[in-house]
């Protein structure tokens, strides 16, 4: 809970902000959830017993740590937006994927339009 006061009383505007974790019992707590709703985050929780949508959004979040360097310090925001910008216009334009048969995500969305 700290932390997520820390994070929220830090950050310049948490509009449109998601809050998006694991059924941990920490994050579905009362006391947590309402500083949530207080703050008007949106908070997005996994289904019960649906492991691999956790394991679905920590493959996504070790490519941008690993390929992308996302685990840096950023300065200030707009460093931080300008990165994650970058990053998936990278990962949907210019990276083959395996499972595309070697493809962008970009390709394959428009040939299948």
């Amino acid at each position: 809970m700290r932390a997520l006061n820390k994070a929220v009383y830090q950050a310049k505007s948490i509009k449109g902000l998601i809050h998006h974790s694991d059924r941990g019992i920490k994050y579905c707590s009362n006391i947590y959830t309402r500083i949530l709703k207080r703050k008007k985050v949106s908070i997005s929780i996994t289904e019960e017993n649906h492991c691999y949508e956790n394991a679905i959004a920590e493959r996504v979040k070790g490519i941008l740590k690993d390929e992308f360097y996302m685990d840096q310090t950023f300065t200030n925001t707009a460093h931080a937006k300008r990165a994650v910008k970058s990053a998936i216009k990278l990962y949907n334009e210019i990276r083959l994927h395996l499972s595309l048969d070697f493809k962008t995500p970009n390709i394959v969305y428009n040939n299948a339009a």
